[in-house]
């Protein structure tokens, strides 16, 4: 909207909340439309942002036909949407198509090692399915679309109840309570800041490109149990660890690739994690 464009917000609050459009809720050229998108919807729009489907297991897993129902009819209608405006089209897809991956790190031409009948493959699989789709609709009708991988995004205004790794540890640590860790905690992730990731997306939009590219953040990929030290360290605590058994299909390392981004979208992420952390961290407490 700083670019005097008209937003109009489309939200079941499944896992969202309303609260998070307060700054918006009065301004001119927002609407804010309460709908399920795996019923269609009919709106005169000139680019479609899909962000919709939860990203953390906690939510993805609670109702697993659900969220293939999202990922594959909601991705069908808002294409269907976009056909009939003419509209651009950005997919907010997932590192998780690259499953357990089995190269490191992952770059867009490894097609990925998923496990299509396991309790993650209702995500890797829908986001899967959804990428399928775009490709068809740009081979089929020449619609413009374009696809981003995130990496593990983090930042101000995540759930308290999200249940990803960073608002657990940042939760309980606050709470003073047990860091629970999965599996031995050697595990990596590659964490982008919200703002980095953003950057990313409009530059993509932007852009004409219509392949995968991954965004994510390759200079700050940590063990999970150097994150909870991290977080620990922040708010000098000292807490004790609690371990529980690994997750079915957890991938064991990841971490992007993002030559692509660099050079087609001449976008590189500027956040340390630390920053990002920081900035998390004191929402958290006042909230």
């Amino acid at each position: 909207m700083s670019k005097e464009q008209e937003v109009v917000c489309i939200d079941n609050l499944f896992s969202g909340k309303k609260f998070n459009l307060k700054k918006w809720e009065n301004h001119p050229n927002f609407s804010f439309i309460e709908h399920d998108i795996t019923n269609p919807i009919s709106l005169n729009v000139d680019r479609i942002w899909h962000f919709s489907c939860p990203a953390s297991s906690l939510f993805y897993k609670k109702d697993s036909l659900k969220t293939l129902n999202v990922c594959f009819n909601g991705t069908l209608n808002l294409l269907e949407l976009a056909r009939e405006n003419n509209a651009k089209f950005l997919l907010s897809s997932s590192s998780e198509v690259y499953g357990k991956a089995e190269k490191y790190p992952q770059n867009e031409s490894y097609n990925g090692s998923v496990n299509p009948f396991g309790p993650r493959s209702c995500y890797s699989e829908g986001k899967r399915i959804s990428e399928s789709l775009c490709y068809a609709y740009k081979e089929q009708y020449g619609l413009n679309i374009s696809i981003a991988r995130l990496f593990n995004v983090f930042g101000p205004r995540m759930s308290f109840d999200d249940g990803r790794v960073i608002t657990n540890f940042i939760g309980n640590a606050l709470q003073k309570k047990n860091i629970c860790i999965n599996g031995n905690g050697k595990q990596t992730r590659s964490f982008c800041f919200i703002n980095d990731i953003v950057e990313g997306l409009v530059k993509l939009m932007d852009s004409n490109y219509s392949l995968p590219v991954n965004l994510g953040n390759p200079k700050e990929e940590y063990a999970i149990i150097d994150v909870a030290n991290i977080i620990l360290k922040i708010l000098d605590l000292d807490l004790p660890f609690e371990f529980n058994s690994f997750i079915t299909d957890e991938p064991l390392r990841r971490s992007p690739d993002i030559s692509l981004a660099r050079k087609i979208l001449l976008w590189e992420p500027k956040k340390s994690f630390k920053y990002g952390l920081e900035k998390t961290i004191k929402e958290f407490k006042f909230n």
